[in-house]
């Protein structure tokens, strides 16, 4: 055995004191508790970026779903305007950068300003305050062809360069499925939780169960389900109708030990309240239990 210099990098030597690759590169760059600075792959490493100093978020709740067109930037604006009418402030990134969807529903036009520096949010008659790329277009119906880390990157600027002011519950709304974007905000944003939006068909559920997975891979605490388009109400009789047939949220939830936050309606007046952008007028039946929830994390 040759003498040891304590030098483990240029040693073939397997013995019982050998240091790691990580452990001997740590002994040359000492901690200074900023992650952002350090290119070690430390077990501590926290990869969290934070708002800047004119932003106060208290509440950073992430609303997802496997699958398009379930509504969930629906319950991300009705979630909003819900929250916004107890009195709370409020505000929504609209994190889905090439489907943008927020400022109709709410009936925001305008650009967000910016100095190059910082950004200022445009804010709902109520008072919501939101961010999306359809405010940073010059035309609404314009594609945004942007590759993954352009995206991925403005998503981090909405957070970290936007002057929020004091808010209470930030909503992500994020775009369907478990891509770059959401992968990046689990990594990167302070979740406080996630609210998972599914409709009651099998093939929705499979893909539902995806997302629940991911969250579950990235740490990420899961709030819980909501069923949205549960039931349609007969206007007649005013009997609870499943149109999609009977779903199988229960059984999701049970085997992820999970809540059923909500089942809410299939009602057409919010489509109409959508294409008015008039969506804070709108009041749902299951929204109650769903808000107390999130008054109490």
């Amino acid at each position: 055995m040759t003498e040891c210099n304590n030098n483990c990098s240029l040693c073939q030597e397997d013995c019982d004191s050998r240091q790691s690759d990580f452990v001997a590169d740590a002994t040359k760059q000492q901690c200074n508790n900023d992650c952002s600075t350090c290119s070690l792959d430390c077990p501590d490493r926290d990869l969290k970026i934070k708002a800047n100093q004119y932003s106060n978020i208290k509440k950073v709740i992430a609303v997802v779903s496997g699958k398009g067109g379930v509504g969930k930037s629906i319950v991300t604006s009705l979630l909003a305007s819900a929250m916004r009418f107890k009195g709370y402030n409020v505000g929504i990134l609209d994190a889905d950068i090439t489907g943008p969807s927020i400022p109709q529903a709410f009936g925001v036009d305008g650009f967000l300003f910016s100095d190059g520096v910082s950004i200022l949010p445009l804010e709902s008659k109520n008072g919501v305050k939101i961010v999306s790329t359809n405010l940073i277009l010059k035309e609404k119906g314009q594609p945004v062809l942007w590759r993954g880390a352009l995206i991925t990157s403005l998503v981090k600027q909405f957070y970290t360069e936007v002057i929020w002011g004091d808010i209470d519950y930030l909503f992500i709304d994020l775009p369907p499925g478990t891509g770059d974007v959401s992968l990046t905000i689990f990594q990167s944003l302070p979740i406080d939780g996630v609210i998972i939006v599914s409709t009651p068909q099998h093939l929705v559920r499979m893909i539902v169960e995806k997302a629940v997975r991911m969250a579950e891979m990235m740490k990420v605490r899961i709030l819980g389900l909501v069923e949205n388009m549960s039931y349609i109400v007969c206007g007649d009789c005013g009997k609870n109708i499943p149109l999609f047939g009977d779903g199988n949220i229960e059984e999701l939830a049970n085997q992820f030990n999970l809540k059923v936050l909500a089942k809410l309606p299939l009602d057409p007046t919010l489509a109409k309240a959508v294409d008015a952008g008039t969506i804070e007028q709108c009041s749902v039946e299951g929204l109650n239990a769903l808000t107390d929830m999130l008054e109490k994390i």
